[in-house]
């Protein structure tokens, strides 16, 4: 038996580790997550999602739903801490080229238990605000 390493240095997120129980993905800069990219927001509905900011910066923008519609906010990433997305919220990652950063989710999350939102031109630009 030996001990196994993975990487991924190609834009977007990929997988690299998979068990019955959860994944463990990296994810980099992809033209979507740049600030000029931003147009929707996603969540998980039935699991929590870990990043850990390896190099560059990203800052994960989420939104509540409220009666009003929905509140923003945003929290400016820092490199070795842990950040959970709670299942359900809706969030996203606006990150510059050089970033990367480690994802851990249930390996059950898939699209069929996640839902995406289109943001209007109004939000996106509350989005790109806050980054």
């Amino acid at each position: 038996m030996n001990i196994l390493n993975y990487e991924f240095n190609g834009e977007g997120m990929q997988r690299v580790f998979e068990n019955e129980k959860w994944t463990v993905g990296i994810k980099n800069w992809k033209p979507a997550n740049d600030v000029t990219g931003i147009d929707c927001l996603e969540r998980h509905n039935k699991t929590d999602e870990l990043f850990v900011l390896v190099e560059g910066s990203c800052t994960l923008v989420y939104a509540n739903e409220t009666e009003g519609g929905l509140e923003f906010g945003a929290v400016k990433m820092e490199k070795d801490k842990v950040y959970n997305i709670p299942a359900t919220l809706w969030h996203n990652t606006i990150t510059c080229k050089d970033t990367k950063m480690i994802l851990i989710e249930d390996s059950n999350t898939s699209m069929e238990n996640s839902d995406i939102l289109n943001l209007t031109e109004a939000q996106i630009a509350e989005m790109r605000s806050l980054a």
